[in-house]
């Protein structure tokens, strides 16, 4: 009597995709968390294979949910940018978010942000960096990979990243962050003003555009009215050439018809004694 092997019993793993803690704990440290974000995605708009997430759960092993970590905003280059409930590292072909960010908060620790460190180490991070927002206590730290291991940037003023081709400086104003281009990077509120600015530019040329053509339709009419007058008075001048050539005829005609008469007649011409 032959006996099936009955495979062991495996439980299903379940990596969570929130923690049920809010993404930032107070309006500052949200509104740089949403511009970082905000600004890398489109600063990668036109490269399909630049994934930018902001919040979401980085698993970096297989069959360990408990070992993860979300990052305020991370870059994963290599990866196509689409939509995820979680980063799990071996579904992304092995690739870990080569650039990390974190935005600090009045609750965040010493312990916390020592564990975030050594998680960005362990699993391969290049590029992090830190960013306390809060005016009295105002900081910004980076750290990039070398010889297996991230090492402190010293400056961070003037620092450009690597990875991402933007530049860091620091002035009363706070931080600011300069894309390749040029351009800073921008809130949500200021890049509503600036495509409102934009639309009302846009509205103002579209006035004056109406208002040259208006004047130049106006021109034309006026072109064609001229034209129009030069025409009929062409046509009057024609015909009064007609005219005076009609009256020429006619006197031409009487004179030799009166000609004949005197031939005929014989009287003398005006004129003969």
């Amino acid at each position: 009597m032959s006996t099936l092997a009955v495979p062991p019993f495996r439980p299903r793993i379940v990596y969570p995709e929130s923690d049920g803690l809010p993404m930032a704990e107070n309006t500052l440290q949200f509104k740089w968390i949403v511009t970082i974000v905000g600004e890398l995605r489109h600063l990668f708009d036109d490269n399909p294979n630049v994934f930018v997430a902001g919040d979401l759960f980085w698993y970096p092993v297989e069959g360990h949910p408990k070992i993860h970590m979300a990052p305020d905003a991370m870059v994963a280059f290599g990866r196509p940018r689409g939509e995820r409930g979680s980063y799990r590292q071996w579904e992304e072909a092995g690739i870990a978010p080569q650039v990390v960010f974190e935005v600090l908060s009045p609750s965040n620790r010493f312990g916390e942000m020592s564990a975030k460190f050594d998680f960005y180490s362990l699993h391969g991070v290049e590029e992090y960096y830190i960013f306390n927002p809060d005016p009295d206590r105002f900081e910004l730290s980076g750290f990039l990979r070398k010889q297996g291991r991230l090492v402190e940037i010293e400056p961070m003023h003037g620092h450009v990243s690597p990875r991402l081709g933007i530049k860091f400086t620091m002035g009363e104003q706070g931080l600011t962050i300069i894309r390749p281009d040029g351009k800073p990077f921008l809130t949500f509120e200021e890049h509503l003003r600036l495509e409102e600015q934009e639309r009302e530019r846009a509205r103002e040329a579209e006035n004056r555009a109406k208002q040259e053509r208006d004047r130049a339709e106006k021109a034309s009419n006026l072109a064609r009215e001229a034209d129009d007058r030069a025409k009929q008075e062409r046509e009057r001048a024609r015909e009064a050439d007609n005219r005076a050539k009609q009256e020429r005829d006619r006197a031409d005609t009487l004179q030799r018809e009166l000609d004949q008469l005197r031939r005929q007649s014989n009287f003398p011409k005006p004129g003969d004694a």
